[in-house]
């Protein structure tokens, strides 16, 4: 089963942690110094928000997340369907997490991730890295 994710970068985490665990009813399923996580059944959304310099608030990406390998074969699937470059990553480490993902662009610009996650890890991601082509991401820095 899918699950839609959202990603929204907020200027003040605290701030933004009291809101939306008021607006969900929900404490975070995840919290670090930079970083956010709730896995809502209803509805069912992996909802994140993180605090990182320079980004700009607001939605920083949309998605979808997948519970095996062959859900996000199929997903791909439907992605090369769409036409759009697709930019494939495996085994990449951010937002606290290792995953397989697949990234593109709406024709609005919005990014899309489609990902698998394999466990989790303990940094968030290195913003250092250079910009993957066609989608405005970073290997490390996936989250935006």
């Amino acid at each position: 089963m899918n699950r839609f994710h959202v990603h929204v970068a907020v200027p003040d985490l605290s701030d933004a942690i009291r809101f939306y665990s008021a607006m969900f009813g929900a404490d975070p399923a995840v919290v670090k110094p930079d970083y956010a996580k709730w896995m809502l059944e209803d509805p069912r959304v992996n909802f994140a928000i993180s605090k990182r310099e320079g980004r700009q608030p607001g939605v920083n990406h949309l998605g979808l997340q997948v519970e095996s390998d062959e859900e996000l074969t199929r997903v791909h699937g439907r992605l090369q369907a769409a036409g759009s470059a697709i930019v494939e990553e495996r085994e990449v480490e951010c937002c606290y997490a290792r995953s397989d993902k697949y990234w593109i662009k709406d024709p609005a610009g919005v990014p899309w991730e489609s990902f698998h996650s394999l466990g989790t890890v303990a940094i968030y991601g290195d913003d250092a890295q250079p910009v993957a082509k066609g989608c405005g991401t970073s290997r490390a820095a996936c989250c935006g």
